[in-house]
């Protein structure tokens, strides 16, 4: 069925925010008491789901909304540090251009994703949903279809991580996987996307047909 709403992930799919993230999860661990990430262990935790992360690092569920709320805080205070990968504000323009209609759910918050992405190309989309807790997306993206007037089986979620694989299929839309986001491609493609973007550029198909 042709796409008739393409809506995105933030963090780790349009902003190349993993470097901040890697850098603060130390900081975090300390304040909030789990495991310390040796650098070593980096490319392995990135393999991994959410909620195995959780179980890696020894983080209890009921940690994870202030751990998630300092990491919004340390990111805001890094948030000049924090830039769209290469070629997506071009291919969102592109999409928007070919009146592909957009709309973004993220667990970040409107000024940082505003402040990375600006304001012009955040007006330009249908819809945006911010501030979901980690594993609360499939709500937003109900919200987003609810608010688009669109059907489940016309839109497709891109993302960067397996919970938005989890939160599309909750939702009963495609999921488009990036292969240049926090998860490794490998670990994505196990979830079984109904796209997987090598590079920025690939998401212009979505215009397509």
């Amino acid at each position: 069925m042709t796409i008739k709403l393409a809506i995105f992930d933030f963090d780790g799919t349009l902003a190349d925010s993993y470097a901040v993230f890697a850098e603060a999860v130390n900081v975090l661990a300390q304040r909030h008491g789990f495991r310390q990430v040796q650098l070593h262990e980096q490319q392995v935790l990135r393999g991994m789901s959410a909620r195995d992360l959780l179980r890696e690092l020894h983080l209890p569920p009921w940690k994870v909304p202030a751990v998630m709320t300092d990491f919004r805080t340390i990111l805001q205070q890094r948030i000049h540090d924090v830039h769209p990968f290469p070629g997506v504000v071009e291919a969102l323009h592109a999409l928007l251009d070919k009146r592909m209609p957009l709309a973004l759910a993220t667990s970040n918050t409107l000024q940082n994703v505003t402040t990375v992405l600006g304001d012009t190309l955040i007006s330009r989309f249908a819809t945006v949903e911010c501030g979901t807790s980690l594993f609360g997306k499939s709500h937003r993206l109900r919200r987003i279809l609810k608010h688009t007037r669109m059907i489940s089986a016309e839109a497709i979620y891109v993302g960067d991580e397996i919970r938005d694989a989890e939160a599309a299929n909750d939702a009963g839309i495609m999921f488009g996987a990036v292969a240049w986001g926090y998860t490794t491609p490998e670990a994505l493609l196990r979830t079984r996307p109904e796209r997987l973007f090598r590079m920025p550029a690939d998401m212009l198909e979505l215009g397509r047909g």
